[in-house]
């Protein structure tokens, strides 16, 4: 029996982004409407702040497993030539979703919305959380889109 390195791989890839894209689930339409709402106590960056620090690190680490098993696959399968045809449109999604939470996880997050937020969600919470809230369902939109694209596209469906 041998390994198969791109089944491991592939399952690799696809249980860190059901963590990742999970977690984005949750947060977007469980836990924030919550500490919008205020039923996780009064102040909604102490809520928010006890949840997120919490999935934070198990998104980076997600993250960073899906790019680094996406591109040993790119790289194992020598895939690149997907990237020259509209067809494998969801392979530019998949990598420019992962390109936006990378940033967002690694770059803004912590170098620059923590301070920014945190300032905002105290002087005005609502309207922090609200756009905050709104930008969380950008993201989750497209992922699922993405996810969509990448499983019925993996199985030989194209609207190009």
């Amino acid at each position: 029996m041998t390994i198969d390195d791109v089944a491991i791989a592939r399952a690799l890839h696809v249980l860190a982004v059901v963590i990742w894209i999970g977690g984005v689930s949750m947060a977007t339409t469980v836990m924030l409407p919550a500490v919008r709402r205020g039923d996780l106590g009064k102040d909604p960056l102490r809520a928010f702040d006890a949840i997120e620090h919490r999935f934070v690190w198990q998104a980076r680490f997600a993250v960073l497993v899906v790019g680094l098993s996406g591109l040993y696959m790119l790289w194992r399968l020598d895939l690149w030539d997907r990237f020259q045809s509209a067809t494998f449109w969801w392979m530019h999604a998949m990598v420019g979703v992962w390109f936006l939470f990378a940033f967002f996880l690694f770059v803004a997050e912590p170098f620059i919305l923590q301070r920014y937020f945190r300032r905002w969600a105290a002087a005005q919470p609502e309207a922090a959380f609200a756009r905050l809230h709104r930008a969380h369902w950008v993201l989750l939109v497209l992922s699922l889109v993405t996810i969509f694209g990448a499983v019925a596209g993996s199985h030989g469906w194209s609207p190009f």
